[in-house]
C-alpha cells in the first residue's frame, strides 16, 4: 500500500521548511486556516504542510512510501485514533480512500511538497560541480 510519511529528505530547499514529525511517521494533509487559505507562506504553516498521526505535528516534505503489511483497516484505525485524539470532524474512511487515491498518482520514492492545495514532486538540487 502506498501511503505519505514524513520526511527529512529536501528540508531547507525553501527557507520556511520545517520537519517536526518522527522521520517515517504516517502523515495526512490536513485542511489549512484562515490563514493558511490566504497565503501558504502564512505564519502558521498549514498550507504548506502535511500533519503527523502520532505526534500531531507538521512537516513541509512527505515521501510516497510503500508498505506492503500495511492493509485498509490498519490505515482507517491509525487515521481515526488520531483524527478523533486532534478533535477534527472529518470521516476517517473517507481521509483514507481520498489519501490513497492521491498516493497512486506518484511514484514510490518521491518526495512531495504542498502549496494550498498544489503538490509538486520536490527535485533535490544538483550537487555543485567542482
Amino acid at each position: 500500500m502506498k501511503l505519505l510519511v514524513a520526511t527529512s529528505k529536501t528540508q531547507g530547499a525553501r527557507e520556511n521548511d520545517f520537519n517536526h514529525c518522527v522521520e517515517g511517521e504516517l502523515i495526512w494533509i490536513a485542511p489549512c486556516c484562515d490563514d493558511g487559505e490566504d497565503s501558504p507562506d502564512s505564519e502558521c504553516g498549514c498550507s504548506r504542510s502535511f500533519a503527523g498521526l502520532n505526534s500531531h505535528h507538521g512537516t513541509t516534505t512527505a515521501l510516497v512510501a510503500e508498505l506492503p503489511d500495511f492493509t485498509y483497516s490498519d490505515y482507517a484505525e491509525a487515521l481515526r485514533s488520531s483524527l478523533a485524539a486532534q478533535g477534527w470532524p472529518a470521516d476517517a474512511d473517507e481521509v483514507a480512500t481520498g489519501l490513497l487515491a492521491f498516493t497512486a498518482g506518484w511514484d514510490v520514492g518521491t518526495v512531495l511538497e504542498r502549496r494550498s492545495e498544489w503538490f509538486a514532486e520536490r527535485l533535490v538540487p544538483a550537487p555543485p560541480s567542482g
